[in-house]
């Protein structure tokens, strides 16, 4: 077997634990019109929702929007942020695959 820096090479172990979200943290105020999804394919649904920075409980749905080509999303309106607030992405898997 084939080691590398890291263990087996060709290892197809799964990671315990993967966040089914992407979370967006902001230290300065911005306006964001859209961002990018690393691994999520076009097509998607995505759903955004703003969060207690505290807690991670969900505050109320922001935007929903579709990732487009190389995992960028438009949004039709942009999301202001401000210093310390957070939003989360959560990929929606496009209608019709399993």
């Amino acid at each position: 077997m084939v080691m590398c820096g890291f263990g087996q090479k060709g290892n197809r172990m799964l990671p315990l634990h993967k966040d089914p979200h992407f979370t967006f943290r902001f230290a300065e105020a911005r306006i964001i019109p859209r961002f990018h999804l690393d691994g999520v394919e076009a097509g998607w649904r995505v759903e955004i929702f703003k969060i207690d920075p505290g807690s991670g409980e969900r505050l109320g749905l922001l935007a929903t929007a579709t990732v487009g080509e190389g995992g960028w999303v438009d949004l039709v309106e942009p999301i202001i942020v401000r210093v310390g607030d957070v939003f989360i992405a959560v990929p929606q898997q496009e209608a019709g695959r399993a």
